[in-house]
This record gives C-alpha cells, sequence and structure tokens, in this order.
C-alpha cells in the first residue's frame, strides 16, 4: 500500500502572508478614517460658524444691532435662533466659539474641540476664512 498525504491544509508561510496583508490594509483604512473624521469635525465648526451667521443678520434686522458671545453657549442665549452642535452631553463641541460685534459688524470664530482648523468670519467682507 502507498502512504498518501493529505494537502488539504495552509501552510504557515501562506498565514503569515495572508496576516500580512490584512495588517497592511488595515493600516492604510485607519488613517484614511483618522484624515475622514478630521475633516467632519471640521465641517461641524463650520457649519455651526454660519449658522451663527445667519442668526446675527437675524438678529441685526429685528435689533439694529449685533450682539458680542464668548462662547457658544453665550450665543444660544442671546441669539433665538442660533443652535451650536453639541456632544451626548448637551456641551457644545465647537470651541472656541465667539462673536466680537461692533455697531456696523462682527467677527466671528469657531473651532471643534477636537478639529485643526479655526474657521473665522468677518462681516464686513462676507468672507470665511481659515486660521
Amino acid at each position: 500500500m502507498k502512504n498518501q498525504k493529505s494537502d488539504f491544509g495552509f501552510t504557515l508561510i501562506e498565514l503569515l502572508v495572508v496576516i500580512a496583508i490584512i495588517g497592511i490594509l488595515a493600516s492604510i483604512a485607519i488613517s484614511q478614517y483618522n484624515a475622514y473624521k478630521d475633516t467632519s469635525l471640521n465641517a461641524t465648526a463650520l457649519s455651526d460658524l454660519r449658522n451663527g451667521v445667519t442668526a446675527q443678520e437675524a438678529y441685526y434686522v429685528d435689533n439694529n444691532n449685533y450682539v458680542s458671545c464668548a462662547t457658544a453657549t453665550d450665543c444660544e442665549t442671546v441669539l433665538p435662533e442660533f443652535r451650536p452642535s453639541k456632544d451626548e452631553t448637551s456641551t457644545p463641541v465647537v470651541t472656541p466659539f465667539s462673536f466680537a460685534a461692533g455697531a456696523e459688524n462682527f467677527v466671528g470664530t469657531a473651532q471643534h474641540r477636537s478639529g485643526s482648523i479655526e474657521y473665522q468670519y468677518d462681516s464686513s467682507g462676507g468672507v470665511f476664512t481659515e486660521n
């Protein structure tokens, strides 16, 4: 009788190659995830600043002046139309967030607490900038 060997398994080298490929793909996916996350955090800050600008303009139409506020919570109090983005504990996530108002114009700043870009809006020029 002949001795027949079964070839139904994987060799150790094949398993190591597969594990290495999975590791490489995972490292690429994790770095892309972090980039997407940072982009979304910055977009939240810009969105809150745009909402704050709209609330400032609505307030100006009703009261003929702009208001200053030092935090998103302060702005939510003095600007009835403004609703900042909040986390699960109802704490605003965009901090710092502020408006410095003058008689005819205002400057707003916003940055997500975990974001990498601070946005600024100057009503005299109507332009959003990144700092």
